[in-house]
């Protein structure tokens, strides 16, 4: 196989990153080549002073690359950041419940890479018609029958809806045709996803939030459980300068919960903002001193509180 390099767009999103990342970014190629994209086709791994993206799959691999690329991009530009810090005590539950929890962060923050992608033109017809391909190679078609698939369909049609955007007709009869029920759910949870613009760090957390939401609601419109994203996955916060000067208590309120924390095997405590209910972080008491404790966090500015426990947050602008 001819040795892949970046195009001229892809490389300049890998010299943005460098020009962020105070170590360094480097872009290797697999050999594997499928013939369809998805985005199960890199992986980043943490290297001494760097990070290396693989791209296992070279079907498309100025797409791959610069979607991997993009997601690092935004999370060095202080978009928000999800953490799984509480566990239900069940490991098989836990990674269930983290694995979709990413998929819908991750078609959230699709949002803006597609975007960037189209803008770069590394996205075309072909790019589309592999995605395609990548969506019929990961889903059976739906029957009757309800059946264990179900969720699936649902975060890749989602997802797909978000790579298409504007472009959603050139593929809408046969998804609907393959998949009409996970088809019509994922267009309302698109609806919720897009129905303000996401334009920042702020919109952008406000739309991961707003998304948790909708997919519970969908969960309970198929009789299945609610993942309960607004407690399970903290979402790193994105604030005003004034915002930050405020007492934690004026904008969190710190909830005892049925989880545990995975730092201490306690039960957590989790600050839900009071704005959206959603988890912005988990706190550890010491041990016998929790009234004051409370006390003296909630007395502590927010910005204080976050740089104390090393929770990743951004300012609005």
């Amino acid at each position: 196989m001819a040795e892949i390099t970046l195009n001229k767009e892809a490389q300049s999103l890998l010299d943005e990153v460098n020009e962020m990342y105070p170590g360094v970014v480097l872009v290797h190629f697999g050999d594997q080549k499928t013939g369809y994209v998805r985005h199960d086709q890199a992986k980043q791994e943490g290297l001494s002073g760097g990070i290396k993206i693989t791209v296992t799959d070279v079907t498309a691999p100025n797409y791959t690359a610069s979607h991997e690329l993009l997601h690092l991009l935004m999370m060095l530009q202080g978009f928000p950041q999800i953490f799984f810090q509480v566990t239900f005590g069940d490991e098989k539950l836990d990674e269930q419940l983290m694995i979709m929890a990413t998929d819908l962060y991750n078609a959230a923050m699709h949002v803006l890479i597609v975007q960037e992608q189209r803008n770069h033109n590394l996205i075309d017809d072909q790019v589309e018609q592999l995605y395609l391909k990548g969506i019929d190679e990961t889903l059976t078609k739906e029957s009757d029958k309800e059946d264990d698939e179900r969720t699936l369909r649902l975060f890749t049609l989602l997802d797909a809806m978000v790579f298409y955007g504007n472009h959603i007709d050139k593929v809408a009869t046969h998804l609907q045709d393959l998949y009409p029920q996970a088809y019509a759910a994922a267009q309302n949870m698109y609806t919720v996803l897009m129905q303000k613009k996401i334009d920042s760090q702020f919109t952008m957390r406000r739309a991961i939030v707003r998304l948790f939401r909708a997919f519970d609601d969908q969960m309970a419109d198929w009789g299945l459980p609610a993942l309960h994203n607004n407690e399970f996955t903290t979402l790193s916060g994105v604030f005003s300068e004034r915002q930050l000067r405020l007492e934690v208590r004026q904008l969190f309120e710190i909830f005892h919960s049925d989880m545990t924390d995975k730092n201490n095997n306690q039960k957590a405590y989790i600050g839900l903002m009071r704005g959206d209910r959603q988890n912005s972080f988990v706190i550890e008491p010491p041990k016998g001193k929790t009234d004051t404790f409370f006390k003296d966090t909630y007395d502590k500015t927010v910005q204080e509180l976050l740089t104390e426990i090393n929770m990743p947050y951004s300012v609005r602008k």
